[in-house]
């Protein structure tokens, strides 16, 4: 009876463990990705001319008027 105690015990503390460490691991991924996401997105905002921009907008209401 005991030894059963005792496996079943070691087994749900291997589970917590390991759900514990992926917990921890998904955190620090989804941290380092939005970080990275952060510089990537501003570079690619000051990369785009306005003029460029201002073209895609005419267009767009253009295309609302005439749809």
């Amino acid at each position: 009876m005991s030894e059963g105690v005792s496996l079943m015990l070691l087994g749900m503390g291997t589970v917590f463990v390991f759900l514990s460490v992926l917990v921890f691991a998904v955190t620090l991924m989804s941290k380092l990705i939005m970080a990275w996401s952060k510089t990537v997105a501003v570079s690619e905002q000051n990369s785009i001319p306005k003029n460029h921009v201002a073209a895609v907008v005419a267009a767009i209401d253009l295309y609302e008027k005439d749809h």
